[in-house]
């Protein structure tokens, strides 16, 4: 049989590129996924949260809008969660007063960035971030975050579908295990965007800020 990589050659795996006006979106790099012990608990998260700071500055020196996500349900018992919080109740500890729904250290928002609150897997869905980004002109999505095979996919497909070039930093984004992380790493790159590593992602954000006046 042949090779995914080979099976796909030539049908799948259009590069798309960086376009002139990026944003960074940091989805939901939460405590839930970086604490031993959580239900949640994912080591590639902790792995991705590591890698992610150095992402995050460039994209603050560079003058881009840095965009962050959470995950947090308001309603009793979580019922704007809908289905998915029946498919998945792991997800109802994402709520006010848990610690595990707050941000992790050292990617967390600084003063006067946008913070996106989400029910759902992808960062587009029941929430204005589409408009914001075509309000400011924004042509490119850079994704960091977690996890891959959830929000970070979810998010990708959405992206593409909304116009948007999606770029996921590979390094930068993490999940429980790497069989799903990879696939989907994978499919993204194939289909929905493109994965790169985070040295060419800081090389194309800082040219962004090169071609400022």
């Amino acid at each position: 049989m042949q090779s995914a990589e080979n099976n796909y050659q030539g049908v799948w795996g259009n590069r798309i590129g960086f376009g002139q006006r990026p944003a960074l979106l940091v989805i939901d790099f939460l405590k839930g996924y970086t604490t031993e012990g959580a239900p949640l608990y994912a080591p590639g998260v902790v792995d991705a949260v590591a890698q992610t700071p150095a992402l995050i500055q460039s994209a603050r020196k560079a003058g881009i809008p840095v965009i962050h996500t959470r995950i947090l349900y308001l309603a009793e018992n979580c019922a704007d969660g809908g289905m998915w919080v029946k498919k998945s109740p792991v997800m109802k500890g994402m709520v006010e007063g848990n610690v595990l729904a707050e941000f992790c250290d050292g990617v967390e928002p600084a003063n006067g960035e946008l913070v996106i609150v989400k029910q759902y897997a992808s960062a587009f869905f029941g929430t204005s971030l589409a408009s914001q980004l075509h309000a400011q002109g924004i042509d490119t999505v850079i994704m960091a975050g977690c996890s891959t095979s959830g929000c970070i996919r979810a998010t990708a497909v959405d992206a593409v579908q909304h116009g948007f070039r999606g770029i996921v930093v590979r390094e930068c984004v993490g999940d429980r295990h790497p069989d799903p992380h990879n696939a989907n790493l994978f499919d993204i790159d194939s289909k929905y965007g493109d994965v790169v590593s985070r040295e060419e992602a800081i090389a194309e954000i800082a040219k962004v800020r090169s071609d400022c006046p």
